[in-house]
């Protein structure tokens, strides 16, 4: 995308990430955090995603974060060390211009190279524009999970996403690129 930057997400850019994310939190359903978080807390969680299977990612646009995305542990259990969860997460204003896309396509790219095997998403029903972005970089739905969450009075299904990453693996794999970043 022409003008825009991918970079490690640094300390001086929690205040734009978690202004995208608290939208979310406090209006939206596309996260089940319910409070924002302090900037203490916000500190801790950049320095948890540490090391290349733990990324944070920001797209800047004209000096401006428009978007981020991240990797997280799918368990803290060693056997599913092989296995993340990806966060994707744009602002408002710069949705539906290939923000999202572009962000998950690095987090791909540094999945693989990290030596990641699968990654996971956890999309909410009534978010159709994140599941035709993980469909788009070839996730399939494996599953549903039923009244799982409640937020803002309502009862919420939990679409479950993966992506195989290794060759060896059954299933989808993530597609090579083609033409675009």
């Amino acid at each position: 995308m022409p003008g825009l930057v991918i970079r490690d997400a640094t300390a001086d850019d929690l205040e734009a990430i978690f202004s995208i994310y608290d939208g979310e939190v406090l209006h939206g359903t596309s996260t089940f955090d319910t409070t924002p978080r302090s900037p203490s807390q916000r500190l801790e969680w950049l320095e948890e995603h540490v090391g290349p299977r733990r990324p944070v990612i920001v797209a800047v646009r004209d000096g401006a974060v428009v978007g981020w995305a991240s990797l997280s542990a799918w368990s803290d259990r060693c056997a599913y060390a092989r296995a993340a969860e990806d966060s994707v997460y744009v602002a408002t204003g710069a949705r539906g211009a290939g923000v999202g896309r572009a962000l998950l396509q690095e987090l791909i790219r540094r999945a693989r190279a990290a030596g990641l095997s699968v990654l996971l998403a956890r999309v909410v029903e009534g978010n159709p524009g994140s599941l035709r972005l993980h469909e788009s970089v070839g996730f399939g739905t494996i599953g549903v999970m039923h009244r799982v969450g409640e937020k803002f009075g309502r009862i919420l299904d939990v679409s479950l996403l993966e992506l195989h990453l290794d060759s060896a693996s059954p299933g989808r794999t993530a597609p090579t690129r083609r033409g675009r970043p």
